[in-house]
């Protein structure tokens, strides 16, 4: 398993982590030798996420935060009393895994496509977990 650490500078920012992820789990799958198989990706924060989306037009990100920040507002009396219940609702939206597939020695995704690092609690340091599956 290989971990990735990352520091956060705003309460909410989607991060663009494509470039940093693909360049690792491609040096595993060279280490490896492996052709076809699965990639877990994995945040173990509650306030925080992952999700695959386009990369191309940095508008995409602001329009899933301003919908998410519209419907689940920051100062909305909720029971969680610690000041960030919508950064758990947020991060329970949006999720903390994906899974890639590998083929042909090839991460596989789509040519718009880009993964983010998803914060709604920060700033902060953070991690994410990668594993390379084998088939």
């Amino acid at each position: 398993m290989i971990e990735i650490n990352l520091t956060t500078k705003n309460r909410e920012e989607f991060i663009d982590i494509t470039e940093k992820l693909i360049n690792v789990i491609n040096q595993e799958i060279e280490k490896e030798n492996i052709k076809d198989g699965i990639v877990v990706i994995y945040v173990p924060h509650t306030t925080a996420g992952c999700v695959i989306n386009e990369n191309a037009d940095p508008s995409v990100k602001k329009d899933i935060l301003e919908f998410l920040n519209t419907h689940i507002p920051r100062d909305k009396k909720y029971h969680h009393t610690e000041g960030n219940a919508d950064a758990h609702i947020k991060a329970s939206i949006i999720g903390n895994s994906l899974n890639l597939i590998i083929s042909g020695g090839k991460v596989i995704l789509g040519s718009w496509q880009g993964i983010f690092f998803c914060e709604f609690d920060g700033p902060r340091t953070r991690k994410i977990f990668v594993q390379v599956i084998k088939k």
